[in-house]
C-alpha cells in the first residue's frame, strides 16, 4: 500500500510522528479540512498532471484552482489531469491519497505560491485517510522540489 511507502519514508528522515490517520475520509480537501479541524486553504493538495506525456505533481492551498493561463504560461502547454485509472501507475499513489512523499522516480513535485499563505499545511499522506502535519518551511525539506511556481487562482 501506498501508506506503507509514506510511512517508510518518514521514519527512514525521523518524522514518523508528522503522520495524522483518521476513521473518516481526508480524500478530499473538504473531507481533509473537517477531519483535522482546519481551513480548506491549510490542506495542501496534490494535483497530478502530464506536460508533454510526463507525469508532474503541483501542490497547490486547497482553496484554489489551476488557472489555466497561468499554467500554459509557465509550462508552455495546457494542463491534462492524468486519467483516475493511471495516476497510481504514474505517481506511485492513487487517487484520494497522492502526495509529495514516496512518489515514482523521476516525477519533478512543484509547490504553489498559493501555500506561502499559511505557516501550516496539511499533504496526503499515500491513503484516503491520512496526511502529514508540516510548517511549509518543512514541506520544503522533506520533498525533492523541483521549486516554487504560479498556476493558481482562488476558487470562485
Amino acid at each position: 500500500m501506498a501508506i506503507d511507502k509514506v510511512k517508510k519514508y518518514l521514519e527512514s528522515i525521523g518524522e514518523i510522528d508528522r503522520l495524522m490517520e483518521f476513521k473518516e475520509s481526508t480524500a478530499t480537501v473538504e473531507e481533509a479540512a473537517k477531519a483535522i479541524g482546519c481551513e480548506p486553504g491549510n490542506i495542501a493538495k496534490t494535483i497530478s498532471l502530464l506536460v508533454d506525456d510526463k507525469p508532474i505533481l503541483i501542490l497547490l492551498a486547497g482553496d484554489v484552482k489551476i488557472d489555466n493561463r497561468k499554467f500554459k504560461d509557465t509550462f508552455k502547454t495546457r494542463p491534462k489531469m492524468i486519467p483516475i485509472d493511471e495516476v497510481e501507475n504514474y505517481i506511485g499513489h492513487a487517487v484520494g491519497g497522492v502526495c509529495p512523499f514516496a512518489v515514482n522516480e523521476g516525477v519533478p513535485i512543484y509547490l504553489d505560491e498559493s501555500l506561502k499563505r499559511f505557516e501550516q499545511v496539511y499533504p496526503a499522506a499515500g491513503n484516503e485517510h491520512s496526511c502529514v502535519k508540516l510548517q511549509l518551511a518543512e514541506l520544503e525539506n522533506f520533498i525533492k522540489s523541483a521549486g516554487w511556481i504560479d498556476v493558481s487562482k482562488l476558487k470562485l
